[in-house]
């Protein structure tokens, strides 16, 4: 059972993500995120509730519970390990599917050069940190951005305003600010979008903000994304495909896809060919897809004319979803009432 103070957390962190969404109807979405990116009071608060919620909450019922399985951070760096560093790397594994797509697609007989994919450590750009939770693994090479930081290690930064230079070989930092303002392209081994995408208003940025990690990530490179989920599992599973088309017509190709406890995990990899993503979107298209990012909120915290506005995805929700989503974990942020 959440604690009072637990819902406090989460309400404050509800509500924030609520009123940039319904403002976002109403006005010019890029104004309302400006706006709110000024607001030093609002952000403070929500980066200490975020961080209390975190690691006084989400992290240590894992522990306590012997759940780590659930851990989004235990997670991350399981499914980078295996990809980068496993006894038989899935990036090898995926790069020769990738080969067998290409060749099929060519008709020719297509014979890729691939350079070895060697790195020691894992450079991995964490969008919407927070704490920096990955600085504790000795083999991952972190950068943490935020536009609230909690901590001294995190950097401040917008990620849908910097930019993304090819001269670089380095973020473009402000050392008396703490900033980063802008990266190099494919830099990153691998970017994490952990219960990010739903905290921006509208689906262009949340597009904006994947495609801004295409152009980040080195050739073979992954995007991780966890989003809320208290549903049952395959419950979203509709709005995760039209992710995963979405996604595809970028670049990206979805190579795993995992519900755990309260959340919804996917790994992306950014194909060597592009056309190898787009294949599956041509192949596995339905008449519902779009290349648009909408989250379940986006279809039903809005209401027009005191009724629930209404979309082409909504998933609608039972009351033993509702009773789930109060009674167990009701410190989740992002969650609807």
């Amino acid at each position: 059972m959440a604690t009072q103070e637990q819902l406090e957390l989460s309400g404050l962190i509800k509500s924030v993500h609520q009123r940039l969404r319904d403002s976002a109807k109403q006005q010019d979405p890029e104004t309302v995120w400006k706006e709110h990116v000024r607001d030093a009071g609002l952000l403070k608060s929500y980066a200490e509730a975020m961080h209390k919620l975190a690691t006084c909450y989400w992290d240590r019922t894992m522990e306590v519970s012997c759940k780590r399985s659930n851990s989004r951070i235990e997670w991350v760096v399981a499914s980078c390990r295996s990809y980068f560093h496993g006894a038989t790397p899935l990036l090898y594994l995926f790069r020769e599917k990738d080969d067998k797509v290409i060749q099929a697609i060519d008709g020719i007989g297509h014979q890729p050069d691939h350079r070895p994919y060697t790195i020691d450590r894992i450079r991995l750009l964490d969008v919407g940190s927070c704490y920096d939770p990955f600085a504790y693994f000795p083999d991952f090479d972190v950068t943490a951005i935020d536009i609230a930081p909690a901590c001294a290690s995190v950097w401040h930064c917008d990620f849908l305003e910097a930019e993304v230079l090819k001269s670089l070989t380095e973020p473009l930092v402000s050392e008396e600010h703490r900033s980063i303002e802008a990266f190099p392209s494919e830099h990153f081994d691998a970017i994490v979008f952990s219960l990010l995408l739903e905290y921006l208003p509208s689906p262009d940025q949340r597009l904006r903000c994947c495609r801004k990690a295409y152009e980040l990530l080195k050739p073979e490179g992954i995007l991780l994304i966890i989003t809320p989920d208290s549903r049952h599992q395959g419950a979203n599973a509709k709005l995760m495909k039209n992710w995963r088309y979405t996604l595809g017509q970028m670049g990206f190709g979805r190579i795993k896809i995992e519900k755990l406890e309260h959340v919804t995990c996917m790994v992306y990899r950014k194909c060597i060919f592009p056309a190898v993503s787009k294949r599956w979107c041509d192949i596995h298209r339905e008449a519902y897809m779009q290349p648009v990012l909408n989250i379940p909120q986006d279809f039903h915290e809005s209401k027009v004319d005191g009724r629930e506005q209404e979309g082409e995805m909504e998933v609608c929700r039972t009351e033993e979803d509702e009773g789930e989503i109060r009674e167990a974990f009701a410190g989740l942020p992002f969650l609807e009432s």
